[in-house]
């Protein structure tokens, strides 16, 4: 999930949040300023409850923090690098650069952020039980202490991509020993559990009128498109075990000199290319950006002579930059995600550009790889003959 706002470092690993997070943040505060604190202490002055509210909501954002740096660190620890953690308008998203070795390992980081809620849960309620402080702010502890243990119960529900999820999909592979079957187990757990969150969302509505069906209706909509898009996921890196890049690039794209005028580059390349995307290329032919279409129609008709094509260029990372040998499945991690319009990836070999990765090749690939996987026999594309067609790039 793509940060709006970087928060920094934690332990040493990038924290953000999605634009999302600001309309939880007002949905809290304004349930408790408006019903939870009210009723906990009327009679105060609304600066009171809403000054309350802010804060129980901020300490509410640090929960669910603690809860995926939980996930993180035990991952780190296991030997599963951390890419980042985003906070977001149904929780937090914590993105692996790799997976669990074992069942064991999976387990472990499944159940560290549950049970680090849970902890908090605990250790919020026992703040005020043994005292009887200002009602405004026992009120906000205790519910703190709630949402904390609804979170660690919740997440341990049996459906990916839920904890409870991944508790589900380690105990299968270790019981089975195979973890696409147990993918599939916790794919189809994960819509299942959506769909019956939406069922129950639907009659709370229609029969108690309560506006809290709507939200669990969203939840559930959350999870039969993530535990189906984890399935996909899953089944693409089956699909492509075995294929290297150059069996999935368009080879010998046209590129974009980074010194050309805009102009110059429009009319003996734009033009005549079927490309939707143009590596940008420096004088020694090392990659320097890309350059999408769109990018080029933006630039008014009169001030093309005057623009480089460099000043156009988005920028790529090393993930965007792969070797024609390497494993396809490199396409299907998060730092080669999309960019730059359709661009998945630019291809290099010898510092020189050899080819493009599009979403067009990527969803080529993904269907021939699927025609080949339900027989499990059909041979390599390394074999003669086998190998992918190339099509027009973008």
């Amino acid at each position: 999930m793509k940060q709006s706002v970087r928060l920094g470092r934690v332990a040493g690993i990038p924290v953000g949040a999605h634009w999302s997070t600001l309309l939880i943040m007002i949905l809290i505060g304004g349930v408790l300023a408006s019903t939870v604190l009210p009723q906990a202490s009327p009679g105060r002055p609304a600066v009171h409850y809403w000054a309350v509210a802010a804060a129980t909501a901020v300490l509410f954002l640090v929960s669910l923090l603690a809860h995926e740096l939980a996930h993180a660190l035990v991952a780190r620890r296991r030997g599963v690098p951390v890419t980042s953690i985003t906070l977001w308008l149904l929780g937090g998203v914590t993105e692996f650069a790799g997976e669990s070795k074992t069942p064991k390992d999976e387990f472990r980081i499944a159940v560290a952020g549950p049970l680090v809620s849970l902890i908090l849960a605990v250790v919020f309620y026992l703040c005020v039980l043994p005292v009887s402080g200002p009602p405004l702010i026992v009120a906000a502890v205790r519910w703190l202490a709630l949402m904390n243990a609804v979170l660690a119960v919740f997440n341990m529900l049996p459906g990916a991509p839920l904890d409870g999820g991944r508790v589900l999909h380690a105990f299968l592979w270790h019981r089975g020993r195979d973890r696409a079957r147990a993918d599939l187990a916790a794919s189809r757990a994960g819509q299942g559990l959506g769909a019956g969150l939406i069922g129950l969302g639907a009659l709370e509505l229609i029969l108690m009128g309560w506006t809290g069906g709507l939200w669990m209706m969203l939840i559930g909509w959350f999870l039969i498109t993530a535990a189906r898009g984890e399935g996909m996921i899953r089944a693409a890196h089956e699909g492509l075990g075995g294929w290297r890049i150059r069996d999935v690039m368009t080879p010998a794209p046209d590129v974009a000199p980074a010194w050309q005028d805009v102009e110059s580059f429009v009319d003996s390349t734009a033009l005549r290319s079927r490309q939707s995307v143009f590596p940008v290329v420096d004088f020694g032919g090392a990659v320097t950006g890309a350059l999408p279409l769109q990018a080029l129609t933006a630039v008014p008709a009169g001030r093309r002579r005057d623009t480089r094509v460099s000043a156009l260029a988005r920028p790529l990372s090393a993930g965007h930059l792969l070797s024609p040998d390497d494993d396809a499945t490199r396409i299907l991690e998060p730092s080669a995600s999309r960019v730059a319009g359709e661009l998945v990836a630019v291809v290099v070999e010898g510092g020189r550009v050899v080819g493009i990765v599009t979403t067009a090749d990527l969803g080529r690939a993904l269907q021939q790889a699927a025609l080949r996987a339900p027989a499990g026999t059909g041979p390599r594309p390394d074999q003669p003959g086998q190998a992918l067609r190339d099509g027009p790039g973008g």
